[in-house]
C-alpha cells in the first residue's frame, strides 16, 4: 500500500478537481479520517500525515483509543448515538454528526446542561428512507430543528449529515447528496439561520459528494485499506447489544472493541 501522505495527496487532488468543476473553493472541504476497528497507531499516522479530524462510529471504541492516541486531533462521532451513552459521548467527542431524533436532541441538551457542555451537532437525515439506517425523514428535520432552536439552548446545530445507499456506481449517490444540500438551503432560508456543514460522502462516493456541496467527507478504506478482520464474539448478558445474539469485534492494539455496524 502507498504511504498515507501520498494517498492523502491523491484524495485532495480529486477533491480540488471536484471543487473546480462546480466552482467551489477546495479549502471548504475537510477530510475526516474514519479509524473504525483500527488501533490508536492509525490515529497517530493520520495526524502525522496532516489530518486533523478523526471519526469514530462507537463511543466505547473512541474512549480507549483517544486516551491511548496522541493529542492534536478533533474527535467526531459519526455513528449512531444511544441515549445511555450521551454523557460519555459529550465527554469524548468535539462534534456529533448523528443526532437523529427530537428525543435524542432533548437528551443531549439535558446532559449538556448538567455537565456544562456546549455540544456542536449535525442532524442526521435518512434521505433515501432506508429501513436499515438511522436518521430522520426529510419531513421531520424542519420541526426538529425548530424545536432545538426554541428548547435546547445548549446545542449548536451546524448542518446536516447523510449516508447514500450503497452502490458500485458513485453517480447513484448524487440525488441523495443533492437532496441534502437542497434541504439545507431550504432550512437556511425558512429559518433565517446558517447551516455551513454538510457531512456526506465516503470512500466510494466522496467525489460526487464534494460536487454536490459536502464540507466534510468521511474516509476510511480509501486512506487505510480494508479494516482489520473481524471475528465473532459472544455478547455479555448486560451488553446493550445482547439482543443481537452476538456481535463482532477485532483483535488489535488495545482492548477488544465491539462493532455493531
Amino acid at each position: 500500500m502507498k504511504p498515507l501522505e501520498e494517498i492523502i495527496d491523491e484524495v485532495r487532488g480529486k477533491i480540488e478537481a471536484a471543487c473546480a468543476k462546480v466552482g467551489r473553493n477546495a479549502s471548504e472541504v475537510e477530510i475526516i479520517a474514519v479509524t473504525k476497528t483500527h488501533g490508536e497507531d492509525v490515529v497517530r499516522e493520520a495526524r502525522d500525515a496532516g489530518l486533523s479530524i478523526v471519526g469514530e462510529n462507537k463511543v466505547q471504541e473512541a474512549l480507549w483509543k483517544k486516551s491511548a492516541a496522541v493529542g492534536g486531533m478533533e474527535w467526531h462521532l459519526i455513528g449512531h448515538l444511544q441515549s445511555n451513552k450521551v454523557r460519555a459521548a459529550l465527554e469524548t467527542f468535539d462534534f456529533i454528526h448523528s443526532v437523529d431524533s427530537l428525543k435524542l436532541a432533548d437528551r443531549i441538551n439535558f446532559v449538556a446542561d448538567e455537565i456544562g457542555a456546549r455540544p456542536r451537532i449535525l442532524l442526521e437525515v435518512n434521505v433515501a428512507g432506508e429501513k436499515s439506517k438511522t436518521g430522520m425523514k426529510i419531513e421531520e428535520v424542519e420541526p426538529t430543528l425548530r424545536h432545538i432552536m426554541e428548547n435546547c439552548p445548549r446545542l449548536t446545530v451546524e448542518g446536516l449529515m447523510t449516508m447514500a445507499p450503497f452502490s458500485e456506481n458513485s453517480e447513484d449517490a448524487r440525488p441523495y447528496f443533492r437532496a441534502l444540500r437542497e434541504l439545507r438551503d431550504h432550512l437556511e432560508s425558512a429559518l433565517n439561520i446558517r447551516l455551513p456543514r454538510l457531512s456526506m460522502g465516503m470512500s466510494g462516493d466522496y467525489v460526487v459528494a464534494v460536487e454536490e456541496g459536502a464540507t466534510w467527507v468521511r474516509l476510511g478504506t480509501v486512506l487505510f485499506g480494508e479494516r482489520p478482520r473481524l471475528k465473532s464474539v459472544r455478547a455479555s448478558a448486560d451488553d446493550d447489544s445482547a439482543a443481537f445474539g452476538g456481535l463482532d469485534s477485532y483483535s488489535g492494539a488495545g482492548p477488544t472493541v465491539k462493532i455493531l455496524d
